[in-house]
């Protein structure tokens, strides 16, 4: 719904959004606060007010939004870009044999989250 206003840059209150979508206004209000604090939405109070992307849909890839609300896209903190550490029960990093997997894995999950935008997402509803 905000990827279809932005070139209007029109603000959507977010009972509105909640009503749409049929997402608990509470439940939703989480979630745009995340994505308020990683600067993928803006928000304003007020009668006017509501939330609108901070950027154009079409720049702006489901992985953003992951990371945004989830964090690492990785499975493991040792395969993770972003975040990168040891895992907690880690014996010797440079000889596990799940590492490169993992790595694998999150490489393949990021290439088709980085390669879809919202504007993809819209198209397809």
């Amino acid at each position: 719904m905000l990827g279809e206003r932005f070139a209007a840059q029109a603000w959507t209150p977010t009972v509105e959004i909640a009503e749409r979508e049929h997402i608990p206004q509470k439940f939703l209000e989480a979630i745009l606060v995340q994505l308020r604090d990683h600067g993928l939405v803006e928000s304003r109070r007020g009668s006017h007010g509501g939330h609108r992307l901070s950027r154009d849909p079409g720049a702006m890839s489901v992985a953003d939004i992951i990371r945004a609300i989830d964090g690492p896209l990785a499975l493991t903190p040792c395969a993770s870009v972003t975040r990168f550490r040891p895992c907690t029960d880690c014996v010797d990093i440079d000889s596990c044999r799940l590492r490169h997997l993992m790595k694998d894995a999150r490489d393949a999950v990021a290439n088709v989250l980085e390669n879809c935008s919202l504007a993809n997402l819209a198209v397809l509803d």
